[in-house]
């Protein structure tokens, strides 16, 4: 790939769509940042620790994009050479409309394509898996990130977070399971380095954090951070689906994360991975370092 290759970042807004959007501008890259509702002139949120190139006027340059409405598709993707894919939020099957969509950018001319999935998505099964498998099929060069649990759950708008700032406390049905929860930086370094390395990745990413923690483990470190004991509270299945469906999210998908929870408990997420080292060249940010530079974002409130 080449600094002149144009970019469009779907979810150009959020976590990691903004931070690889900023990446990408820091490369030389034209990028277009895909949201719902894009406000010219604003800024992306918080890029990579790479320099942003400020010698254009607008290194990234937010467009209309939604999924459900096709006919945003065409001029989001016209001239586009490179794709940053980010399913939409809350669709437990979002290969519905992302294949049509994925057909289309390969016939207006994008080559490489780079898909936002999670360590708990193999090939094999249904919903996103769908689209692992037509991000390989469809596209010369790919590359697949499945990362695993975020740390920015414990810190941004997450209802881990919300339960942090409000009762000291982190609700989930892991039990004791062990997670290798990753820094979204991080994330978003191995995506900008997919997307712009000479040579293509052509591979599924598994993506975590430098040690696997158990949420109790996860507690004990904001504690320490805080100041204040926060503990982990495990519940049911059931009464997770119910307290994550409480908050506005839809049935189907609460039951999905909550059915997560479950399968942390019997031990799916307890891996690490070199991935961050090995493509970035650089160690994985720990949790403890995460939270200390998040320490006012876990402030009671």
């Amino acid at each position: 790939m080449t600094a002149s290759d144009p970019v469009l970042v779907t979810g150009g807004t959020g976590k990691t769509g903004s931070r690889v959007a900023a990446g990408l501008a820091a490369l030389g890259h034209p990028v277009r940042a895909g949201s719902r509702r894009p406000s010219p002139g604003q800024p992306v949120d918080a890029p990579v620790d790479a320099p942003v190139d400020r010698s254009t006027d607008h290194p990234v340059r937010p467009v209309r994009f939604d999924w459900a409405d096709p006919a945003t598709h065409g001029p989001a993707l016209d001239g586009t050479r490179l794709l940053y894919l980010v399913a939409p939020l809350a669709d437990p099957d979002p290969a519905a409309v992302m294949l049509p969509f994925l057909r289309r950018a390969r016939e207006s001319g994008v080559r490489r394509a780079v898909l936002l999935s999670s360590s708990a998505i193999t090939e094999t099964g249904d919903g996103l898996s769908t689209v692992h498998r037509a991000v390989r099929d469809t596209f010369p060069e790919w590359a697949v990130l499945r990362p695993s649990w975020f740390m920015d759950n414990f810190t941004g708008d997450h209802p881990h977070a919300h339960s942090i700032r409000a009762a000291d406390e982190i609700v989930t049905a892991t039990g004791e399971g062990r997670v290798g929860f990753v820094d979204v930086r991080d994330i978003a370094e191995v995506g900008v380095r997919a997307l712009s390395d000479a040579r293509a990745h052509n591979t599924a990413h598994l993506i975590t954090g430098p040690e696997a923690l158990s949420y109790a483990d996860v507690a004990a470190v904001v504690s320490r951070v805080t100041g204040r004991r926060i503990a982990h509270r495990p519940v049911p299945y059931e009464a997770m689906r119910d307290r994550l469906a409480a908050t506005g999210m839809p049935p189907a998908f609460a039951a999905l994360l909550a059915g997560m929870d479950r399968s942390v408990a019997g031990g799916s997420e307890d891996r690490v991975s070199p991935t961050v080292e090995r493509v970035t060249g650089r160690p994985p940010r720990s949790f403890a370092e995460h939270a200390a530079a998040h320490a006012g974002d876990l402030a009671r409130g």
